[in-house]
């Protein structure tokens, strides 16, 4: 009796390209993002949804699926793995795509990163403070799936971590930054003033601040926690949590220039050049014996004379990169430059393996039998490097920064990525198998939320700078698995793990939305700076952020309003409000605003623009008329930023739109069509005007069409 036939069937997912659709067999051919291809069945029951947003009504488009399968569009297919000895069929039973249209990636409009902040920001105020009050005595470290703390059936949950807070404080100043909502702002500076008030220690003797682990809060009082309980550090100070300790403070510190923040910023860095920094060898140490404060104790056990990755480049993203913008002070970049020196003289360990080393001896050389690390990478760790040294060479241009990015960014997709589903893995060998060559993973095939983050910014930050396309199409890859799995349109958030092929991973401290590790830092950070790179450095789009300095706050009166550290030259500042008035005392090339003086805190709103922008459109609506206001040449490479800035005016339903196209050069025949659709559409009772001296030929093409009015008065105005 022959052996049977083996035969397999599983549910999977795979992303990629689509290569070409063939209606007579009803199937599509998918190339992955390393080439593979695949062959796409949709036989049986099939849907298929665009991209939303956090608050936004699902997108069904199951009926229109086969329409929009064009060559090129990058989707996702959940389906049906069939699998026999010699072959292979894949059944499509869901489709997502990312793209509304080939080439218009949902979340590069302008925005959805904005929106997506103010949800998020959102589900951790209802989830720490429901009643609206923001009194961070009632703040825990966990947060529940659906956003609630954990009943006490689950275990009692006392525990309030100085890391946590200040991390969420992080993203509530974040979100004010990008929304202008007052109520993030109010809930990150009453969690400052909790932290400077419960967690901080200063020690006026030696000129210096520290941080506790935390606070326990029972009915009968508090405890507070010196030493770190955590496992990886338990009963040692942590180089990292007094890094953390300052994110949500520093960027608090960016909108209100408290010069308490400030005083505190100073003397928590103090503490790291005088008792974590190595003078000898360069670098800081990872853990301090919390009794003598000495690296080198003997308590310190397997963290005794160590340094890492965290005790070494957290300081940038944390709180430096935030410090040295809102002050522009010299020994903070000095800090900077000497961390990524650092970095590029030690961490690199090609041809050894091409992942970075992330943990050394006091002498650099490598500690690879550390704890759970041991010979392995983090994958973010090494995206998150060539993040950061992009940033920081914004400031010091060195070859080496340069170099070390694009290296880790080139070899990290095959080594670090799921080439088939999308998205970044946690943890694999740092060394090939010698069976396979691959760089095996280490406990299970998971995603993290934060990793994604630090794939999306690599990629980003590196093809604004570089105009790469590779660099591009990897941060669009990256950027659709996050938007299309990892957003919890149910309960709100994100989800700290997703399983391989993107289905939420709901286990253990993994279900929680608020834990040690997680608490809206990676997730708001990303919308910003996603909406930082994505409109200033790709999408030629202009953002808008939001200050509120104390009286006499900013030394000279200054405010800093670089949104971070990009090259020289490429943002400048196209409008300036205070209190809602238009302001003109700002640099715009520098990037500053001469404040005014005040007995109260200001609101400063401040837009940013690309310096080479070659469209601007703005509008206003008074509930009858919208204004759209036009700045430079309205060609087929702008036709989508100037669809989208029309389809945005048209919605709010006007009975007349007045073009104000005075600074108009240039208005070629795809975008007059774009308007001849767009009137066709809006129906005959909505007028759309010529306003202001254009330009005699634009004038003329658009009049020509039949579809709009010219005023009679044809003098140009201000906007």
């Amino acid at each position: 009796m022959s052996a049977p036939t083996a035969r397999r069937t599983y549910s999977d997912t795979v992303a990629g390209y689509i290569t070409a659709y063939e209606p007579v067999n009803d199937r599509f051919g998918l190339r992955t993002s390393d080439g593979r291809e695949f062959t796409i069945h949709m036989d049986g029951f099939l849907g298929s949804e665009i991209v939303r947003n956090l608050g936004d009504d699902r997108r069904d488009t199951s009926g229109a699926t086969r329409d929009m399968l064009a060559e090129g569009r990058y989707v996702f297919v959940h389906g049906l793995f069939h699998q026999w000895e010699g072959g292979e069929r894949i059944e499509a039973r869901q489709i997502t795509f990312p793209e509304e249209r080939r080439g218009a990636y949902v979340f590069e409009k302008p925005g959805w990163w904005v929106q997506q902040a103010a949800e998020i920001a959102d589900f951790y105020l209802r989830g720490h403070f429901p009643d609206g009050v923001y009194d961070w005595r009632n703040f825990r470290t966990k947060l529940t799936l659906s956003g609630t703390h954990t009943p006490d059936f689950a275990g009692q949950d006392i525990r309030q971590e100085t890391d946590t807070i200040s991390r969420l404080v992080y993203g509530l100043a974040t979100a004010f930054m990008l929304t202008g909502e007052e109520r993030f702002l109010q809930a990150a500076e009453a969690g400052t003033e909790y932290l400077r008030e419960h967690m901080r220690v200063s020690d006026d003797l030696e000129g210096i601040v520290y941080w506790y682990h935390g606070i326990d809060i029972t009915s009968i009082g508090q405890r507070k926690v010196f030493a770190s309980e955590f496992g990886d550090d338990f009963d040692a100070i942590p180089m990292y949590e007094q890094i953390y300790a300052l994110a949500g403070p520093t960027q608090t510190y960016r909108i209100t220039g408290d010069p308490r923040i400030l005083s505190d910023i100073d003397r928590t860095v103090e503490l790291f050049h005088r008792h974590f920094k190595d003078d000898e060898r360069g670098g800081f140490f990872s853990h301090l014996d919390p009794i003598t404060m000495d690296p080198r104790a003997d308590a310190l056990a397997r963290n005794r004379s160590r340094k890492n990755w965290n005790s070494v480049g957290d300081h940038a993203p944390a709180y430096l990169i935030n410090a040295y913008l809102a002050t522009g002070r010299e020994d903070f970049a000095a800090l900077l430059e000497e961390t990524a020196d650092t970095i590029t003289r030690y961490f690199p360990d090609e041809p050894n393996s091409p992942f970075v080393q992330e943990r050394f001896h006091e002498d650099w050389s490598p500690d690879r039998t550390w704890g759970w690390q041991q010979d392995r990478a983090v994958v973010g760790h090494n995206l998150k490097i060539a993040w950061n040294l992009t940033r920081i060479r914004a400031l010091r241009d060195k070859p080496e920064y340069a170099a070390l990015a694009e290296r880790i960014a080139e070899t990290m997709p095959p080594v670090g990525s799921d080439q088939q589903r999308g998205g970044w893995y946690d943890v694999v060998e740092r060394q090939a198998d010698p069976a396979s060559g691959a760089h095996r993973l280490v406990w299970h095939d998971r995603k993290a939320w934060w990793q994604q983050e630090q794939s999306i910014l690599a990629y980003l930050i590196l093809a604004g700078v570089s105009n790469d396309p590779e660099h591009k199409r990897l941060a669009r890859e990256a950027a659709s698995f996050y938007n299309a799995f990892f957003l919890d349109y149910d309960d709100g958030g994100v989800y700290f793990n997703v399983l391989a092929n993107g289905v939420p991973y709901l286990l253990g401290t993994e279900r929680l939305k608020g834990s040690h590790s997680m608490a809206g830092y990676h997730a708001l950070e990303l919308c910003y700076l996603a909406a930082t790179y994505t409109g200033l450095l790709l999408t030629s789009s202009p953002i808008t952020l939001h200050f509120r300095p104390q009286p006499g706050a900013f030394p000279d009166g200054l405010l800093r309003v670089a949104p971070d550290l990009l090259p020289a030259g490429t943002v400048e500042i196209a409008q300036v409000w205070i209190d809602d008035r238009p302001y003109t005392e700002f640099d715009a090339k520098a990037l500053t605003v001469r404040l005014p003086e005040s007995d109260g805190p200001l609101r400063v709103r401040v837009e940013l623009e690309p310096s080479d922008m070659r469209l601007k459109v703005s509008s206003d609506f008074d509930g009858k008329t919208a204004h759209v206001y036009c700045d430079g040449v309205i060609d087929r490479e702008e036709l989508d930023k100037f669809r989208r800035s029309l389809n945005e005016v048209l919605s709010a339903e006007p009975t007349r739109v007045e073009f104000h196209l005075c600074n108009v050069t240039q208005i070629t025949r795809p975008a007059i069509n774009e308007l001849l659709f767009q009137r066709t559409k809006i129906g005959l009772d909505v007028e759309f005007v010529i306003v202001g001296c254009a330009k005699p030929e634009i004038a003329q093409a658009l009049v020509a069409t039949d579809a709009f009015i010219l005023a009679s008065d044809h003098a140009c105005g201000g906007h």
